[in-house]
């Protein structure tokens, strides 16, 4: 017979303690993107902006002050963030392909937690929301495998009631934007925060992977008037830029063949402002799901992920939305807070990308990602804002018979059209931050330029089998 002090003493060392039990509990995830969207945030500095959820979440947690996506569009920032690997290596180019019948073997950043005894639910868009398809459609470049669960709001946009405006008709949805006269109900970002929420209450006791994919502030841009009140007409500013910008940057570099796409000043300003009010709205329901996680005594125990797919142009170089390998369209918001996010209201100034979202995430989990995985966690910067960051940021992208690839460090940025045949630049990040003068052919920084053709190739090699025609799309000069 086992005396009692000896089976006290068994049970003690064989009891999990509170610690153990801890550790052993699995960290939700909740993932949440927003389409489109630049750093137009408080947290970033941009103090116009109405955005006071992103920025509660930012003081909670760690804000990347330069983070870059792989490709400025959709389909293929999405495919390389969700796989953590480059477009070179998912051979996703352009909003065409699906990354599963590119890559049938992949396994996605939900699918590992999934293996992992996770329930992976995604609501709203997440991948891309295919063409055809859209708002209110199943997505038709969803991936089956990432999932248990999925989710699209019907979002009713343009049966939005409220005055419509379209500065650029010929461009259908290009600029046209709607000033709601309800709250928002009826709209895709508001039914998918709706539905996480349920998500969240009907599954607080199971291991979590969340994701949410809000549409806004993509073209085009609809809200409730409350949120265009944020924004005075005569208060919003167009970017200054010089006149002689476009004088020293290769046709290639620059997607639209008039400033501003045609628009005039007036128009220029009111499609800021609805981008605006836009994100205001997109804020709105991030704050309805942080507050539930509080609500649920959630956060905690839940790693929250925010990020843009891509960067987004409003007015700077005299053009709008993305498709250009300029800084506006390649940096974007990545703000990480809770569970397992020791920094809180850090901004680390290290260069990161949308690569390194998956190994972060798998890492604060404690998972392993697969070797296919090319990204690295973000931890060391998450635990030490002062800690060393990747030497370079690459991003690239294709544009009909053109190719471009752009590589950014600390102080530069070096940017190939057609491997150097339709165009090369090259801007100094500490005096020109706003990339408006082309040191390319400057024979002073001709041993950076060849430095920096050398790391853009190793490590986004030329993807064609061939170089491709180098004919550049006609631009109209400024003031012509």
């Amino acid at each position: 017979m086992v005396k009692w002090p000896s089976l006290l003493i068994v049970l003690a060392i064989f009891a999990p303690t509170a610690q153990a039990q801890e550790s052993a509990r699995k960290r939700n995830v909740l993932l949440i993107t927003s389409d489109d969207y630049n750093v137009s945030m408080g947290a970033y500095g941009n103090t116009a902006v109405k955005t006071p959820n992103l920025d509660r979440l930012a003081a909670r947690g760690v804000r990347f002050d330069r983070a870059y996506c792989q490709t400025p569009l959709c389909n293929p920032s999405r495919a390389s963030f969700m796989t953590g690997m480059r477009p070179n290596s998912t051979r996703v180019f352009n909003n065409g392909p699906r990354l599963r019948e590119l890559k049938p073997d992949v396994v996605t950043l939900p699918q590992l937690f999934k293996q992992n005894g996770y329930l992976a639910a995604r609501v709203g868009k997440i991948y891309h929301q295919g063409i055809p398809g859209g708002v209110g459609k199943p997505q038709t470049h969803d991936d089956a495998p990432s999932w248990d669960v999925t989710y699209d709001p019907p979002g009713a946009e343009f049966k939005t009631p409220g005055p419509e405006t379209n500065p650029t008709p010929k461009r259908d949805q290009g600029f046209r934007y709607v000033m709601g006269t309800t709250e928002g109900q009826e709209q895709h970002d508001h039914q998918a925060a709706t539905e996480a929420i349920r998500i969240l209450e009907a599954n607080k006791d199971k291991p979590l992977f969340l994701a949410v994919g809000f549409i806004r502030p993509h073209v085009p841009p609809i809200a409730p008037r409350k949120h265009f009140d944020l924004y005075a007409l005569d208060q919003i500013k167009l970017p200054d830029v010089p006149a002689d910008d476009w004088d020293d940057v290769p046709p290639a570099a620059l997607h639209a063949k008039e400033p501003y796409f045609g628009m005039n000043e007036a128009d220029s300003r009111g499609s800021i402002r609805a981008y605006y009010a836009s994100v205001s709205f997109m804020d709105e329901q991030v704050g309805r799901l942080l507050d539930a996680l509080d609500r649920l005594k959630l956060t905690d125990d839940t790693l929250i992920v925010f990020l843009g797919d891509h960067g987004y142009h409003l007015g700077e170089h005299r053009t709008f939305q993305k498709m250009t390998l300029f800084e506006e369209a390649a940096r974007v918001p990545l703000l990480v807070a809770g569970a397992g996010v020791k920094g809180k209201g850090t901004a680390p100034r290290g260069l990161v990308e949308l690569i390194d979202v998956y190994p972060t995430i798998s890492d604060l989990c404690g998972l392993t990602p697969p070797p296919a995985v090319e990204g690295e966690s973000l931890r060391p910067l998450l635990d030490d804002p002062a800690a060393t960051g990747r030497a370079a940021a690459f991003t690239q992208l294709q544009r009909k018979n053109l190719e471009g690839r752009s590589v950014r460090t600390d102080r530069w940025r070096y940017t190939e059209w057609n491997d150097g045949a339709a165009g090369v630049e090259l801007y100094g990040h500490e005096a020109d931050p706003r990339e408006h003068t082309n040191l390319a052919k400057d024979a002073t920084h001709a041993e950076t330029v060849a430095g920096l053709k050398r790391l853009l190739h190793e490590t986004t090699p030329v993807i064609r089998p061939s170089s491709p025609t180098t004919t550049a799309p006609t631009i109209t000069p400024p003031g012509s």
